[in-house]
């Protein structure tokens, strides 16, 4: 007899294999929320704003521009800057009837902030307030525009149609419709006027001279009553200039 020896498995080390046409292995979900768990420190995010909230925000919106617009313009047109149409023919032939100009505020507004009178230069074309005009439709204030001739402590003559300004600096006189540079537009200046312009005050003309309402007619102009100093003639637009 042959001596066979059969050596049998350990219990431990058993091993089974399924046969070839066994099913896969299938892993079943476990019973309750089988959705995945957040992180620590995770936070959720916050739900969109409500439709009705952003509806609000811009009627509010709205409301605000057409609010402050309105103040902005009026700001602007108070202290900076300020739109004009020309009437009249006081001011020919440097500017003409129906000009639409462009007034500057800012050094009036300067001016005011720090406490001084605001004396624009000779040769400036200004914008004013006149009180007691009657001759206009009974208008007892009415804006003009004219250009700055005497300053402050000048004295100014009219004369043989000739207009004279002195001064410290000239005490013999001389006539700035023959200096300066819109002499070109002046022919003659009538009247008799010898004066001296008080502090605080200018003496104004019209450049056409035989058709103009000025200061050979009511006397100086103060200070406070200047709104503001021509920058630009905007209309014609073939004619846009500044000044």
């Amino acid at each position: 007899m042959d001596n066979d020896i059969h050596t049998a498995p350990e219990p431990d080390q058993s091993v089974t294999t399924p046969p070839s046409n066994a099913p896969p292995a299938v892993i079943q979900p476990t019973q309750g929320d089988d959705s995945p768990k957040p992180s620590i420190g995770y936070q959720p995010p916050e739900p969109p704003p409500h439709k009705d909230h952003e509806g609000a925000k811009n009627v509010i919106s709205t409301i605000a521009i057409l609010v402050i617009a309105p103040l902005i313009a009026l700001c602007l047109t108070a202290f900076v800057f300020q739109s004009y149409e020309v009437d009249g023919p006081s001011m020919e032939t440097t500017l003409q009837n129906h000009d639409r100009l462009i007034v500057l505020k800012v050094p009036r507004t300067l001016a005011k902030i720090t406490g001084h009178p605001y004396i624009p230069h000779r040769g400036d074309i200004v914008i004013f307030s006149k009180t007691d005009l009657y001759s206009f439709e009974d208008e007892a204030k009415k804006q003009l525009i004219k250009r700055v001739i005497g300053l402050p402590g000048e004295r100014v003559v009219v004369k043989d149609g000739f207009l004279t300004v002195y001064n410290k600096e000239y005490p013999d006189g001389f006539q700035p419709d023959k200096t300066m540079s819109y002499g070109s537009a002046i022919v003659t200046t009538t009247g008799n006027i010898d004066l001296t312009v008080p502090e605080n005050e200018v003496f104004v003309c019209g450049d056409n001279r035989n058709n103009s309402l000025d200061s050979r007619a009511f006397g100086t102009v103060e200070a406070k009553d200047i709104v503001g100093k021509l920058s630009i003639r905007l209309i014609p637009f073939n004619k846009v200039k500044t000044f």
